[in-house]
């Protein structure tokens, strides 16, 4: 099932989507069919166009003040942080290291007593470690008080690390999580904590474009950057619906 969400989406985002339309124009010697496609990977991949739409799933375009955090429970680092390489022990950060510093903040000023951490492992890399348990080092070394810090169990998606925060939480009613993640990922991911029975405060981070930045001509060419902000935001809408769909639920 977890390949099955990875895999599907593949073929309707832009790279995808765009490769499957040259490759059958071609196949059936349908040139404007070609060009479409060719057309849909130019436009998909401008930078304006992949800020734009990453723009419109982030929502927000600035962190929130952490002293005007209400206190919780827990504050929830999701997971997708690391790259793991051999020969370094706490892995190397990857994009979304934003998550991790945005969590160490939120808890250093106090909000909530634990800092927990989500235990993601794929399937696909059997000899990697569980995120989670090096995030917790990286936080110890930290300063972080080694009680304060809790592992969930193994997790490969955001539905799973919002059952497994749950299953964590467990002492507590309707446990109040500060929840920090991505501001692209941010919606879909508050979703699924609160269907999972989990009040959320938001902290988005990990912002994927510029406040400042000025419109260029160099911002109509097209980029990878600008094709990945694209499929990453068609991605998080696919998974909108998706659970709208399944929970019944916004």
């Amino acid at each position: 099932m977890l390949i099955f969400h990875k895999v599907l989406p593949v073929f309707v985002l832009p790279l995808g989507l765009g490769i499957v339309v040259v490759v059958l124009g071609a196949l059936f010697r349908r040139w404007w069919l070609v060009w479409s496609g060719v057309g849909l990977l130019w436009v998909l991949g401008m930078p304006v166009t992949g800020d734009w739409m990453m723009r419109m799933v982030e929502g927000v375009d600035r962190r929130v003040d952490v002293a005007l955090l209400e206190p919780a429970d827990a504050v929830v680092v999701l997971g997708g942080v690391t790259v793991q390489v051999p020969g370094v022990r706490y892995g190397e950060w990857g994009d979304a290291a934003d998550r991790f510093e945005g969590g160490v903040e939120v808890f250093r000023g106090g909000k909530a007593p634990l800092l927990v951490l989500t235990g993601a492992k794929m399937p696909w890399a059997p000899d990697a470690r569980v995120e989670g348990e090096l995030l917790r080092e990286r936080a110890l070394l930290l300063g972080v008080p080694e009680e304060s810090v809790r592992v969930t169990g193994r997790v490969g998606n955001t539905a799973d690390e919002a059952r497994e925060v749950r299953k964590l939480l467990a002492g507590i009613a309707r446990p109040r999580v500060i929840l920090v993640t991505s501001a692209f990922h941010m919606r879909r991911a508050a979703m699924l904590f609160r269907h999972a029975g989990l009040r959320v405060d938001e902290f988005p981070v990990d912002f994927r474009t510029s406040f400042y930045d000025r419109l260029t001509v160099i911002d109509f060419l097209p980029c990878a950057d600008g094709l990945e902000n694209s499929e990453l935001a068609i991605r998080e809408m696919i998974g909108w619906l998706y659970y709208l769909l399944v929970n019944g639920e916004w």
